[in-house]
Order: C-alpha cells, then sequence, then structure tokens
C-alpha cells in the first residue's frame, strides 16, 4: 500500500515510525527496520553533524531528518543559533535549522530529484531538530523548480522555525504533532518575530487528540506538569520523547483512547 492510500493516523504513526529510526546509526537494523514498514531502499546523508535518512519503495520517497542528540555538539549548537538569518525564498529563518539544511541540501535535491521526477510521491518528516530541517526542506523543494513539492511534511516536537512571513508562504501540508507541555515547541519564543507553521495537532496530557480551547489547554498543561512532579519526572522534557509520541499514535492509529480517569 502506498503511503497516501493510508489513513491519516496510520500516516501519523508511520512517519513518526520513520522520525524515530533516524536517530539509528545502525545501517542494517535500520534496513531491517523499515524492511518492516514496507521501504526497500535507505541512504544515509551524514555531513559535519547534520544527518537525515532517505527512505524508498516502489511509490514513495521519504526523507527523514534526525533530531537533536544530546552528545552532538553540532546539533546543540544549532539549537542555539535562534538568531534570524535571510531565507532562500522570503523574510528570515532560524539561522542554525538553516546551516543545519545547508549541509545536506546539495546532496538531498540531487537525490529527489533523479529519483522523485519517476514518478515517485516525496515526503518529509522528522523529530525536534529533524522537524525543522524538514520544515526547512519541504519549503525549499516549492521553489526549485528541479523537483516536484512534496506531497505532505510530518513533524513531532517542532520548534518555531521562521518568522510570519516565511511560514506564511510555506505551501506544502504540514501535520504539526505537539504532546501536552513539550517545551521544544515553544522556542524560539514568539515575541522575537518567530512563527509555527502548518496544522496543529495536539495531544492532551494522558496522550489523547483533542482541540481545545486556549483555557482548556492551559488547564491541560497545568494537569500534565502536576502528573509529572508526582510520577518523579518533569513533563517539559518528557513530553519531548519520541517514544511518548509513538505510543500515543499507536492508540491513535487503533482508534482506542487512553483512559482519562
Amino acid at each position: 500500500m502506498s503511503i497516501s492510500q493510508m489513513s491519516f493516523p496510520d500516516r501519523s504513526l508511520l512517519f513518526a515510525k520513520l522520525a524515530s529510526i533516524a536517530y539509528n546509526d545502525n545501517i542494517k537494523e535500520v534496513k531491517k527496520q523499515v524492511k518492516k514498514l514496507g521501504f526497500t531502499t535507505v541512504e544515509f546523508y551524514n555531513r559535519d553533524g547534520a544527518q537525515a535518512y532517505r527512505f524508498q519503495n516502489k511509490e514513495d520517497l521519504v526523507i527523514a531528518c534526525r533530531g537533536t542528540q544530546p552528545t552532538e555538539f553540532n546539533d546543540i549548537a544549532a539549537d542555539l543559533k535562534a538568531l534570524p538569518v535571510k531565507s532562500e525564498s522570503v523574510s528570515c529563518v532560524h539561522r542554525g535549522f538553516k546551516a543545519e539544511v545547508d549541509e545536506l541540501w546539495p546532496m538531498v535535491l540531487e537525490d529527489i530529484t533523479r529519483i522523485v521526477n519517476k514518478d515517485k510521491k516525496l515526503w518529509f518528516c522528522g523529530h525536534s531538530l529533524g522537524a525543522a530541517m524538514a520544515t526547512v526542506m519541504s519549503s525549499r523543494c516549492y521553489y526549485e523548480e528541479s523537483v516536484r513539492d512534496a506531497e505532505e511534511l510530518y513533524t513531532y516536537g517542532s520548534p518555531r522555525v521562521g518568522w510570519k512571513r516565511y511560514v506564511d508562504t510555506m505551501k506544502t501540508r504540514h501535520h504539526r504533532w505537539v504532546n501536552n507541555n513539550d517545551i521544544v515547541t515553544r522556542v524560539p519564543p514568539a515575541f522575537i518575530g518567530y512563527k509555527h507553521d502548518g496544522d496543529e495537532y495536539y495531544l492532551n496530557c494522558y496522550g489523547n487528540v483533542r482541540k481545545m480551547t486556549v483555557w482548556q489547554r492551559f488547564k491541560d498543561r497545568m494537569r500534565g506538569l502536576w502528573m509529572g512532579l508526582k510520577g518523579g519526572g518533569v513533563d517539559s522534557f518528557s513530553d519531548h520523547s519520541m517514544d511518548n509520541y509513538i505510543n500515543f499514535l499507536e492508540m491513535y492509529a487503533s482508534g482506542k483512547e487512553n483512559s482519562q480517569s
């Protein structure tokens, strides 16, 4: 089954798994994992600490960008470079995220130009820093005449990527998942011009998908913080875990919900 034939919950879970697999350095293990998900070709991009995978089958090509790794200085440095810089299109984008994409873009563009134009559909996904990189890459595809636009973009725990005008000109449909108090989704701060892109899908403190008013969301975040403290953890950081996103999306894809009692 091609990705476009999957239901939205199943696609969301698939891309969450691919974003998680992108953290794995063991190529042999990665090939085994993605084969179970229907992908037969794997390519690893790695340059100066910026990393991503290309997963491919007969119908689809997925670029899964790797997120922040605390042991990788380049990743941490990229997250900290919050000063805006002129983008390739319009307005400004996060300097660190742009720099990470700049490292990989020539290789990625060459591959997707060669492969995607042979009637394959292009998708992007990522978690954390990888989510930001995937967002920037999908934006660049729109302005590249040599490659078709991406079908969709799926991100998990994404920071804000660019200024309002930059974000408003993005054309790829972006499904942006946020888990309760995930702290990374709140940076860089909006008061210095940054804005989120895409359609937000919010997982409440119990891990269920909910649409909430501002007041309801505030109460849910406070409840999540309290539940985290009772469990001996810091909710703002644990909610950023890719494992938590996957666990909640597995429940969502199954059509069930976690108990809220």
